[in-house]
């Protein structure tokens, strides 16, 4: 008899709404850098850009306010938001709380570390060019691929949200090889761990790393 869950990801996804689709465009220019944390959004350009109504605009733009993308100020209009020290604490405490125990509780052959591996070797390629920017990506992805070792929908799509509030934290900064270039080893250790069959080994180096990017990141922000 075929699961609930493997006739579920058969169905075919719901179609975006125009606002779904702008604000997706938004968080993907505002994630990969293209505009920055700070930035004031041109509502003219942008309408022109992605061609849409005002209307339709001003809604995308309050999706990504809600999801802590963007913020409102008032009389002088939309802009990417800037994250600050206590933003980064309160993202990692959630990234502890939620890949360290998706580690834990791993199996080796879950499709989900096929995905951890192929992101490694994203990365590995992306760091010889060196296209930092991408290896940040990769990196991302290794992380969404840990999430998703928990086959829980909501956690993969709150862990989304948590995930592209951490890129606009890297956007601040001036560096991403320093944040980037470190974890790469240690991610291919953490497959390397689960791959073996040594989950608790995989998530106690995973609550080590996680730890050290924090550090990492404070202290960068620290010196801005």
């Amino acid at each position: 008899m075929q699961s609930i869950s493997t006739a579920a990801e058969r169905l075919p996804a719901p179609p975006q709404s125009l606002v779904e689709q702008t604000a997706g465009r938004l968080r993907a220019m505002i994630t990969s850098g293209e505009i920055g944390p700070g930035s004031r959004l041109s509502e003219a350009r942008l309408t022109t850009e992605f061609d849409v109504s005002r209307n339709t605009l001003r809604e995308g733009f309050r999706l990504l306010t809600r999801e802590g993308l963007l913020r409102h100020e008032p009389n002088r209009g939309v802009f990417v938001e800037t994250p600050t020290m206590a933003t980064i604490l309160d993202i990692y405490r959630v990234r502890r709380a939620i890949e360290v125990p998706a580690i834990a509780h791993s199996w080796s052959r879950h499709r989900a570390v096929e995905r951890m591996r192929l992101a490694v070797e994203a990365a590995e390629d992306m760091a010889l060019r060196p296209d930092w920017r991408a290896v940040g990506s990769a990196n991302m992805e290794f992380h969404a691929a840990i999430v998703a070792l928990t086959d829980s929908p909501r956690l993969m799509a709150f862990y989304a949200q948590v995930a592209t509030e951490l890129r606009l934290a890297f956007g601040v900064l001036d560096s991403p090889e320093m944040l980037h270039a470190p974890y790469i080893t240690m991610n291919r250790e953490i497959v390397r761990l689960v791959e073996a069959g040594e989950a608790q080994r995989a998530a106690e180096a995973l609550d080590a790393y996680l730890l050290k990017s924090e550090r990492t990141l404070l202290e960068a922000f620290a010196r801005l």
